[in-house]
């Protein structure tokens, strides 16, 4: 079994990230999509909490001088939207198997970096933000130095450790409350060893007018656990080391995984989320294809 367990990313043959993302990038998304825009001339859209950075013109200042409230107005146009990436850096996104291009993590950066620079280039926000303490988030930003900038993040982000159910309340409500009526939530995680509440923290992020796309990332070695005779697997989130004969293994193993996912997926879906599985095997360019279908279906 090949299995890389260090905590460095191994990029593998998705290296240097820029160039990976622009290339799968490339023609994908170029026409208009409905979003907001801040300032005078366009319908009003609603109220949401004020963030740090948002612009003071639109702080309405009757809710602050009769209430004590800090909330924004926002207006809707069909001209940009808001997109945010979350990705997932807890220890089992650093899993890269025998067939896979680079880790989980690697390959979530080129797609997540890729839709990025289609939103930047369409005149769109964009903002990053990490599942774990091994990432550096990111506020939004608009045009091309957003994107360096995010690059860079991604490049520096590492997979390690796990997420306590603490932090990533702490970090669900942050984005709750930073995020726009109409701004789309792309999340990519392999949705393993998370907390038991994370389905529904994340699954939050969807509704009252904000769409979220989850995005499950797995190594085709996860997929259909190829090994032949005995393999021991071990957890990269845990001390819980697994010896086993693979082929005996391999149906359960496979119906466990099928309940898992469908687990994850009915439960985005009911809460009128999109959910999609990639694959590191697979082309980055199929798969940012798929997230921006399923970003055009979540915005309908």
């Amino acid at each position: 079994m090949t299995e890389r367990f260090d905590q460095e990313l191994d990029w593998g043959a998705l290296a240097p990230l820029r160039l990976r993302a622009r290339s799968a990038a490339e023609g994908l998304w170029a026409g208009p999509h409905r979003s907001l825009r801040r300032g005078a001339g366009v319908e009003f859209a609603g109220y949401r909490a004020y963030t740090q950075g948002d612009d003071l013109r639109f702080l309405d200042r009757h809710a602050l001088m009769r209430h004590g409230l800090r909330v924004v107005r926002e207006f809707e146009t069909d001209t940009d939207r808001s997109v945010r990436l979350v990705l997932d850096v807890t220890a089992s996104m650093s899993f890269a198997g025998s067939r896979a291009r680079g880790a989980k993590l690697a390959f979530a950066a080129v797609v997540g970096a890729a839709l990025a620079w289609i939103a930047l280039r369409g005149g769109d926000r964009v903002a990053l933000e990490f599942i774990g303490d091994h990432g550096l988030p990111l506020p939004w930003g608009t045009g091309m130095p957003t994107f360096e900038r995010i690059v860079s993040a991604l490049e520096h982000a590492r997979a390690g450790g796990s997420v306590s159910p603490e932090r990533l309340t702490q970090l669900v409500t942050r984005l709750g409350r930073s995020s726009p009526a109409g701004s789309i939530t792309v999340v990519f995680s392999d949705f393993l060893d998370l907390p038991a509440s994370a389905l529904e923290e994340l699954g939050a992020l969807s509704g009252r007018q904000r769409a979220l796309v989850a995005v499950e990332v797995l190594d085709p070695d996860e997929i259909d656990l190829p090994f032949k005779g005995p393999v021991r697997l071990r957890a990269l989130e845990s001390d819980l080391v697994v010896d086993t004969d693979a082929p005996r293994a391999r149906a359960d193993y496979e119906a466990a995984l099928a309940e898992h996912t469908a687990k994850w997926r009915d439960g985005f879906v009911a809460r009128g989320a999109r959910f999609l599985r990639a694959s590191t095997g697979e082309d980055p360019g199929a798969v940012v294809r798929r997230v921006l279908e399923g970003i055009s279906g979540a915005g309908a």
